[in-house]
């Protein structure tokens, strides 16, 4: 019997690590995190609730000088790589991403440390700084760009999917955070992905997608589900044998 191996990657060439200062989109502005420019505003961002620290393996801090000393920690390392996000709008800060395990080598990036403020949340801004990091990484040449998170933070597990990011399982007892277990959720996205979804994206993201009040005429997440290559069960239940479509 003729042994079966993996598809040859040819022409692939091994991409950079993150490195821009800054990316810029029409809503967003990602800059490099930086302690002088970005610990004070985003710990005033940060101070509506204290809600958003709940699954994260830091925080919450008490004091500016606190949140200082760790935002300088974290702006000295390569991995993560943190930005700091700005809305180009009001000029305002209003949360961090980084990407995280990154192994050009196996051309495979992580999207991590999401961190936004009550008032960036559930943004256009929000949505398009996420994009530009998913761009970047995908025009960097790498082939994987995952998400990972509790498995019991629902509206991360939410967010994933309303972003394009395939479930592909659960690592039960991952790691402990906080003295609590945490199994752990996996997403991704790949190359062969990437342009179905970046078109998705595009067409989400084009100001005639939203009335004069900012409100979305069609939602990112039904422009996604359809390309999702395979679903969270959590969040997607298939209605039991013989039920579906009853009484149609």
């Amino acid at each position: 019997m003729r042994r079966q191996f993996g598809d040859v990657v040819s022409g692939w060439v091994v991409p950079v690590r993150p490195g821009p200062a800054a990316i810029a989109g029409r809503l967003a502005l990602l800059e490099r995190l930086d302690g002088a420019a970005h610990a004070e505003g985003l710990f005033r961002a940060y101070a509506a609730s204290d809600a958003i620290w709940g699954y994260l393996p830091y925080g919450p801090f008490e004091r500016a000088g606190d949140y200082r000393g760790w935002v300088d920690g974290m702006a000295a390392q390569n991995d993560p790589f943190f930005y700091a996000i700005r809305d180009r709008a009001s000029g305002a800060l209003g949360g961090v991403a980084s990407f995280l395990r990154i192994t050009p080598q196996a051309g495979s990036i992580e999207v991590g440390h999401i961190n936004l403020s009550v008032r960036l949340q559930r943004s256009a801004c929000a949505t398009e700084a996420l994009f530009l990091m998913m761009q970047w990484a995908f025009d960097a040449g790498y082939r994987r760009y995952e998400w990972k998170c509790d498995a019991l933070n629902l509206p991360s597990r939410r967010a994933a999917a309303r972003l394009g990011f395939s479930y592909e399982g659960l690592f039960r007892q991952a790691a402990i955070v906080k003295g609590r277990n945490r199994d752990t959720a996996w997403f991704a996205v790949i190359d062969k992905d990437w342009p179905a979804l970046r078109a998705a994206y595009r067409q989400w993201l084009d100001p005639a997608n939203f009335d004069g009040a900012g409100r979305q005429r069609l939602s990112l997440a039904a422009l996604t589900a359809p390309l999702l290559g395979t679903r969270d069960p959590v969040l997607f239940v298939a209605p039991p044998v013989g039920i579906a479509g009853a009484g149609r």
